[in-house]
């Protein structure tokens, strides 16, 4: 089923300012364009600009025409936990490289953010994830064996680890996130081709299901000259976590999401 004609707009445009084509200051087709270009009237124009306004993505008004103000594009929970799909929705090309899948007993960090014993058993994953065949991030992600086990039967270079989980059933309904920054070891170092101690954005997320029971803790590390996060929030509704490529291209999530 086709969605109303102000959605298929307003996503129209949101690729086209995500892609560059619109860029950040230019002005948007007028009304009069658009109701051309599309073959319709003037109110699901108004409703597909109105919606772009509320999500910052344009300005104006006033008799002037909109303007590009902000390439961060809004971004729904299931994308911000999954790179893949964040980055398809900018219109860029999401690669990864697996570097790592194994079996191994959980160490304390783990522990602690899984509500494991120590040396229970767990699935850690190291990937190399990729926009436009860019490196951008490093993602260390260690999975209770139950779900992570699910694994071993899927090509993690394929596309979306999260993506697949959830189409095997298992419940990613919450997340948490911890931002802050850390300096590249060795091994980001050679991964994201960066200076040893350069600065990385680092996200720690740990993912459970709607009734609590862990899933999986990861570390991802952005660089940030690709990358950067905003917390967008209001009186009237709970902060909204953005994430943002830097030059490339944007997204934006309610609380929650990953790869």
């Amino acid at each position: 089923m086709d969605a109303p004609l102000h959605e298929r707009v307003a996503s129209d445009l949101r690729r086209r300012i995500s892609s560059g084509e619109l860029p950040v200051g230019s002005a948007i087709p007028s009304e009069s364009h658009l109701c051309e270009q599309w073959g319709i009237s003037r109110g699901p124009i108004r409703q597909a600009l109105a919606t772009l306004r509320a999500e910052g993505l344009i300005g104006g008004g006033r008799g002037k025409p909109p303007v590009v103000r902000s390439q961060s594009m809004p971004q729904p929970f299931e994308t911000f936990l999954s790179f893949s799909r964040w980055v398809e929705l900018m219109g860029r090309t999401p690669g990864q490289r697996t570097l790592e899948i194994a079996r191994r007993p959980a160490g304390p960090e783990a522990c602690d953010a899984l509500g494991l014993e120590e040396g229970e058993h767990v699935v850690q994953m190291v990937r190399l994830r990729l926009m436009d065949d860019l490196p951008a991030m490093v993602e260390r992600t260690t999975f209770v064996w139950p779900v992570g086990r699910l694994l071993f039967d899927f090509d993690c270079d394929s596309g979306s680890v999260f993506a697949y989980l959830s189409r095997c059933g298992v419940d990613l309904s919450r997340a948490r996130h911890t931002i802050d920054a850390v300096g590249a070891d060795r091994a980001d170092s050679e991964l994201l081709g960066i200076p040893v101690g350069a600065p990385l954005l680092r996200e720690r997320r740990q993912t459970s299901s709607a009734s609590g029971e862990p899933v999986e803790f990861s570390d991802d590390r952005y660089r940030p000259d690709l990358v950067s996060f905003t917390i967008d929030n209001s009186q009237q509704a709970h902060p909204a976590l953005l994430r943002s490529p830097n030059d490339l291209l944007p997204a934006r999530a309610p609380q929650g999401e990953t790869p």
